[in-house]
């Protein structure tokens, strides 16, 4: 999806991933590491190397390392880190280092001297050989220096002793202590501080004669960060998304031109009838539903941009950008109104209690953040963040029992909610927020909801479409594409709760999914049978893991395989594996996140190599869904089909299999302790487009 939004901008972390709240371990970069590489500013950060998974802002690295484009570095950029800090100071700019709270950035030294260009592969494999176990990579496009973090003093001074002087690529490597990176609410501040009051009514009159002397009511502005486009008519936005979408069409276009030259033929004929692009684009499909499309919103809990205390809302900015205030959700048009009075309710409850919202910056307080979940049957999820901080179990107890009654017999009975949950979220161990333990505290379990007349449960965590209505024109635009019949094997990778696969099942042989999220699969299953149907089957686990595995095992002669990851794509290993799997004819691919994919794309287009067997697919056509009206982000589908097919057959065993034995893995992410207490962007709820 296109970002054309403003920089501060993310709808990927407002809400996971178009959709995608699931978490993403399955989509992280080549070759077999979870390095996640990540573009801020002119920096290409890697938040966390120990095996943990990763969600909303991953982007899909190519089987074959590219040069980094990241330029423009400023000295504020890389100098706050490149000198010993001062962190006995409790006012100062590293206050979040406290005794306590892990953070690596206390562990954090400089490299110098480094090659120009390398990429993450290489630096790990370089530490690896002596012994090294870095926790965070920070790396420069075209630098020559890079900061790492470790977990330990130990880890630290290794790396300082053994670095040192050590030669790589014919450059000898020097190493320093760097700084832990700066607060960026104090280091704010502290700059207006300095700036003094002058400076600050500058500014001031600067932005009210923008505005024609008056200040913009908070409920544009907030509606300028969740829905950027809402100011403008529906069929520009259409427009606007399209002319995105052909953008990327030219970028794959020329891409598949330098990476596989034996296209270069079927290139140029299909840029003659397709306007210059690899494939034909069948325009935008508009979402039916414009406004309160949102079945699922994130709001964050913060103090209010006037003070008022427990705001229930979404965030004006980031805390990277130093902006803690939380505006209300009332006057935002993507949002249904049942939700926004789940967020009122919410809001009147908290303030009603002696606990405070939690601070990002002091980390004090206690409420973190509100999900709700709503379907068309009239089902409302409600699910509380806390954290608990020193608080015993009779105390969080007595909360849980105060919350459901008012909910369920109080003044909050009105809302609605029919499923009510508390999550205790202290101080975290995976990023992911699906990892944590979700207590039941009213109502019912789950909820449900109806799509292309069929019915879908939905527990917490998992997985399901934000706009029901436009999926269903997704869906709809992928069985028309998938021309199945009685005989086709569907293989339904990243399939959530399985509404693909099940909306595909009445009409084919047979549905393998497979998932990372445990909760997702059993909703997977569960579906099945409310829906009547025995051909399909869910696994759960890595797909990296799991699809070489399992086309080991499927007649796949007469299959469509489809793909619909979150945001960062696939792991490569699956790419791979499907590029090896020549019974793979022909892929569709729903990409919340085109961009973020592109090298996902090009992976499938590749010429054949040591690394990546198999004959390479090419784009046949193209389209584009609307699921977030108001926004510039859209589903864009690509249907691949494979350029040649191998005349082998499937073995006897495969072809006389009826059951996949069962493949044990692991599903859970890593629990390896990440820097819960570095100041960072903080997880903005899912307020937007995805």
């Amino acid at each position: 999806m296109a970002h054309l939004s403003p920089a501060w901008y993310r709808p990927d972390a407002c809400c996971p991933q178009a959709g995608h709240e699931r978490s993403s371990s399955s989509a992280v970069p080549l070759p077999d590491e979870r390095e996640l590489p990540l573009l801020r500013g002119g920096e290409i950060m890697m938040e966390d190397i120990s095996g943990a998974c990763f969600t909303d802002t991953q982007t899909a690295v190519p089987l074959v390392e590219t040069e980094s484009a990241t330029e423009n570095l400023t000295n504020e950029d890389v100098g706050e880190e490149n000198n010993t800090a001062n962190t006995s100071d409790t006012s100062s700019i590293y206050r979040y280092i406290k005794d306590g709270l892990f953070t690596s950035e206390i562990y954090k030294v400089e490299i110098q001297n480094l090659p120009k260009y390398i990429g993450f592969n290489e630096v790990k494999k370089f530490l690896a050989k002596y012994g090294l176990i870095p926790h965070k990579i920070k790396l420069f496009a075209r630098q020559t220096f890079a900061f790492v973090t470790f977990k330990s003093e130990e880890g630290r001074d290794r790396a300082m002793k053994v670095l040192h002087g050590a030669q790589w690529k014919n450059r000898n490597l020097t190493v320093r202590l760097a700084k832990p990176k700066a607060d960026p609410i104090i280091k704010k501040r502290k700059r207006e501080a300095e700036e003094g009051e002058e400076m600050k009514e500058q500014t001031a009159a600067k932005c009210l004669a923008s505005n024609n002397g008056k200040e913009e009511p908070l409920s544009k502005q907030i509606a300028d960060v969740v829905t950027p486009l809402w100011n403008i008519p529906y069929e520009e936005q259409l427009a606007r998304k399209k002319e995105e979408c052909e953008q990327v069409l030219l970028k794959l276009t020329r891409d598949i031109g330098n990476n596989n030259r034996a296209l270069l033929p079927w290139l140029f004929m299909q840029k003659e009838k397709c306007g210059g692009l690899c494939c034909s684009l069948e325009g935008v499909k508009a979402s039916p539903l414009q406004t309160e499309y949102r079945n699922k919103c994130e709001f964050l809990i913060g103090i209010g941009p006037n003070q008022e205390d427990k705001t229930v809302g979404f965030r004006l900015g980031k805390y990277k950008g130093g902006t803690c205030a939380v505006v209300e959700p009332f006057d935002t048009i993507h949002i249904p109104a049942v939700t926004k009075k789940v967020a009122k309710a919410f809001q009147d409850y908290i303030r009603s209690t002696s606990y405070g919202v939690y601070s990002p910056e002091t980390y004090k307080g206690h409420w973190k953040q509100l999900t709700v979940r709503t379907s068309r049957n009239g089902h409302i999820m409600a699910i509380a963040y806390f954290n608990p901080q020193k608080l015993n179990e009779k105390e969080l107890a007595e909360l849980q029992t105060s919350m459901a009654k008012y909910f369920t017999e109080g003044t909050g009975k009105d809302s609605g909610i029919t499923s009510l949950y508390f999550v205790q979220e202290g101080q975290r161990k995976s990023p992911n927020r699906e990892d944590l333990t979700l207590e039941h505290v009213a109502g019912d379990k789950y909820i449900y909801e109806d799509l292309l007349g069929l019915k879908f449960r939905i527990s917490p965590h998992a997985f399901f479409q934000v706009n029901t209505q436009a999926a269903e024109v997704l869906y709809s635009v992928i069985q028309e594409w998938t021309q199945v019949n009685e005989e086709t094997t569907v293989m339904d990778i990243c399939c959530g709760t399985g509404s693909i696969g099940i909306s595909l099942a009445k009409k084919v042989k047979k549905v393998i999914g497979i998932e990372l999220c445990q909760e997702a699969i059993e909703d997977a299953k569960v579906n099945a049978q409310l829906n009547e149907l025995n051909n399909v089957e869910f696994h759960c686990g890595k797909a990296e893991d799991l699809v070489p595995y399992l086309v080991n095992f499927l007649d796949l002669q007469n299959s469509i395989t489809i793909v619909d990851p979150p945001r960062a794509g696939l792991h490569s290993k699956v790419i791979v594996a499907i590029r090896k799997a020549e019974h793979i004819k022909k892929l569709i691919y729903v990409a919340c996140n085109p961009r973020a994919a592109m090298n996902n794309f090009l992976d499938l287009c590749r010429a054949p190599s040591n690394r990546v067997k198999g004959s390479p697919f090419r784009p046949v056509k193209a389209i584009a869904v609307d699921l977030f009206p108001h926004t510039m982000h859209c589903e864009l589908l690509f249907f691949f089909e494979r350029v040649q097919h191998s005349s082998d057959k499937p073995s006897e065993a495969v072809q006389n299999s009826t059951e996949i034995p069962e493949l044990k893995l692991e599903t859970a992410g890593s629990t390896e302790e990440g820097d819960a207490n570095l100041p960072k962007e903080e997880e903005t709820p899912d307020c937007s487009s995805n």
